[in-house]
């Protein structure tokens, strides 16, 4: 991101976020919140105008929607085994915090100072209420360390968490993202995390790869180009050489059967995106 403002990737992926909720039906993802961050501009626009419905606009959209849903379900799951911190890791415009159904659970929400400000006046601006469970640690994460911000902002190291970290991982290097992952296994065992990750280009079908190839696009104008990609094999057996004791990798084909089969409207995902839940299921 650029020095001193605020993602501009976050408001992209918070509109199809919106989009989601206003113009598909069934929604994979429910968010009564996701209209209403974005500004009442930006939603009146949304709501006048159908979605693109190209298949890299389609495919995008249908990502962006599901890896929020994937992150809830599997928090919900760790919230069942008795997880009572949960940390969102690049929480841009994310809105669980200001509808956590958990009443015991505290939220974290890591972000870069800049975008933290930001956000905060978006809330401020739809009248969402800021709870007491929700603490903010800003941090850069290229500059600053995770633990220290989190520390900061009140986190129990030694108490099991549950981690999200959404949209983040290509942007960092490859090095940041892999020892991030290695301090959430070993602050505490019970810990669990769930996260996104590209693939490269070359792994790709070549209707894939025209997706890319307009996401990379687009993000790289924003100024926040694509930095980091993992091969799904060699990236799980460094997650257990860390130590997480299970691993769930979902490919498009996984993602598409769990949480889009038997719809008519023909949203699905196929991109270079994956979904993981890492120690999140134990």
């Amino acid at each position: 991101m650029i020095e001193g403002r605020p993602s501009q990737t976050a408001f992209g992926v918070a509109r199809r976020r919106a989009v989601h909720q206003l113009w598909d039906d069934p929604k994979v993802f429910d968010d009564p919140l996701a209209v209403r961050i974005i500004g009442r501009e930006a939603a009146a626009e949304l709501e006048q105008n159908p979605p693109a419905d190209f298949l890299p606009s389609r495919f995008l959209r249908a990502f962006l929607a599901v890896r929020s849903r994937y992150a809830e379900d599997q928090l919900a799951l760790a919230v069942e085994r008795g997880v009572l911190q949960y940390v969102v890791l690049g929480a841009g415009l994310d809105t669980f915090a200001y509808r956590n159904p958990f009443k015991d659970v505290r939220v974290f929400e890591v972000d870069h100072p800049a975008t933290q400000a930001w956000k905060t006046r978006l809330l401020h601006a739809a009248k969402i209420e800021i709870p007491s469970s929700l603490h903010y640690a800003p941090v850069d994460f290229e500059r600053e360390t995770l633990p220290n911000g989190l520390a900061m902002a009140g986190f129990k190291k030694e108490e099991p968490a549950f981690f999200s970290w959404l949209g983040v991982t290509p942007y960092l290097e490859r090095e940041t993202v892999l020892s991030t992952l290695r301090w959430i296994v070993s602050a505490c065992p019970q810990n669990g995390v769930t996260f996104d990750y590209s693939v490269p280009r070359a792994a790709l079908a070549p209707t894939q790869q025209a997706a890319f190839d307009a996401l990379t696009a687009r993000v790289a104008a924003a100024g926040e180009p694509f930095i980091s990609f993992f091969d799904p094999k060699e990236f799980v057996a460094e997650l257990s050489a860390m130590g997480f004791g299970a691993i769930e990798d979902l490919d498009n084909k996984a993602i598409n059967f769990r949480y889009f089969r038997e719809r008519t409207d023909g949203l699905a995902v196929g991109g270079a995106g994956r979904l993981m839940c890492a120690g999140g299921f134990q």
